[in-house]
């Protein structure tokens, strides 16, 4: 086998293996024997809104990592996790999602993002879809189509007080327009009622805002990106449809590289219903951890407890030049250990920086170069330099540090100066 095929397929391999195992099992009385310990943990008010595909990942890191990326937000699943990663997003993105939810159920996704220094913005289009079947009391089909609930998304942020140290705070917000479709269906007699599923068939307008903050704690490595991360979301905020509150979330996060190669999250959602607050679910919590084996793979893994329905997820990112590929494998009460249920792909396009590396390789450049005039006695030299770099990236406070260092030297000595002359 070529070598290069073969570091590509190896990391799907490491995938499966890991769930394999899990599909030769009979977890049939498990399953019966684990629902019993967590049925005090069970939602009285799950499935009391409306748009629950709302609630469903369309996949990626976001849904690898168990919903666990408010803080992180660092890759262009942010759009369901935090609208505010868009303005520190490294590279332009393109990505197509597709989730195999559960039983017949599917969930596609298309999102593109941008960021213009410290401006971020994209677009997203999802939709949900489920076979409808009705059958009359005879057996016979009398209807059918497909359930749908599309989604639509327009983001911008914005990450002020960015620098060299302090990351800056980036807020940010989502504006999203849905539609349910629901199929026509017959009355008693097995007779199809035309626009009957019209009647609940309904359109929704929402919005998610969200801030989040990178920074450096308790750093034991090297490196210029942050290593601390945290983040605030309100998701799904917006009037009812017909009656019926959407699924409206608080959430906090954080997350934290202990090592480079390494970054665990967490996080807490709240459910809220903006109709019979009372009717508020319970609290869920989510963890995540990644794992950069090599610049080619990463590792991904989460676990989310959502009242009675504890869910484990398992995935790998795959790149291969400028493609990213995803695969995940999440396991919960609703689904057997199958290794092709629950599965989530998604393929990654990256469309560059728009020249932001490069500017700051000329940025760096241009600050040793200064360092190296100043070095040589050259204290004025040195300052033009450093103004030419800050002329490049204004937020670049190593060069602002020696400018007002060496300018403040500089008038040292000349008032050393005057003073001889009085003297």
């Amino acid at each position: 086998m070529d070598m290069r095929n073969s570091r590509f397929f190896a990391p799907i391999l490491i995938i499966l293996a890991f769930s394999g195992p899990l599909a030769a099992l009979d977890l049939s009385d498990p399953y019966l024997y684990l629902s019993g310990i967590l049925d005090p943990l069970v939602d009285e008010n799950e499935g009391t809104t409306t748009f629950r595909s709302l609630l469903i990942p369309g996949g990626g890191r976001s849904e690898a990592m168990g919903s666990a990326f408010s803080a992180l937000a660092n890759d262009i699943s942010f759009f369901e996790a935090n609208p505010s990663g868009s303005s520190t997003m490294k590279n332009t993105e393109l990505s197509v999602f597709h989730n195999n939810w559960i039983a017949d159920s599917r969930l596609e996704t298309v999102s593109w993002t941008q960021r213009s220094e410290d401006l971020g913005y994209g677009a997203s289009l999802r939709c949900f879809y489920v076979p409808f079947t009705e059958y009359n009391t005879f057996g016979e089909r009398v209807s059918r189509g497909y359930y749908t609930e599309t989604l639509g998304t327009l983001n911008i942020s914005y990450n002020f007080l960015s620098g060299y140290y302090f990351k800056g705070i980036a807020t940010g917000a989502n504006i999203k327009a849905g539609w349910r479709s629901v199929p026509d269906y017959s009355d008693n007699y097995g007779n199809l009622k035309a626009d009957s599923g019209l009647t609940q068939s309904a359109f929704t307008v929402m919005a998610d805002a969200g801030i989040q903050t990178r920074f450096n704690f308790f750093k034991l490595y090297n490196s210029q990106d942050p290593n601390f991360f945290l983040g605030l979301t309100l998701r799904n905020f917006g009037p009812p449809v017909l009656g019926e509150a959407l699924p409206s979330l608080v959430t906090g996060g954080l997350a934290y590289k202990p090592a480079s190669p390494v970054t665990i999250s967490g996080e807490v959602q709240q459910p809220v219903n903006l109709v019979n607050p009372d009717q508020s679910g319970k609290t869920v919590y989510c963890a995540g951890m990644s794992l950069e084996f090599a610049r080619f793979f990463t590792f991904l893994a989460g676990a989310q407890l959502k009242g009675g329905n504890p869910r484990l997820s398992i995935g790998g990112e795959m790149n291969v030049n400028d493609i990213q590929f995803n695969v995940n494998y999440t396991l919960d009460m609703t689904t057997q250990a199958a290794i092709l249920n629950r599965i989530s792909l998604a393929a990654k396009l990256n469309l560059g920086d728009r020249g932001r590396a490069k500017k700051q390789e000329r940025v760096k450049n241009l600050y040793i170069e200064g360092l190296k005039l100043y070095a040589d006695g050259k204290p004025v030299e040195a300052i033009a330099t450093w103004k030419r770099a800050l002329e490049l990236d204004r937020h670049f406070d190593p060069a602002i540090e020696w400018i007002e260092t060496v300018t403040q030297s500089l008038a040292i000595e000349q008032d050393i100066k005057e003073m001889q002359q009085l003297e």
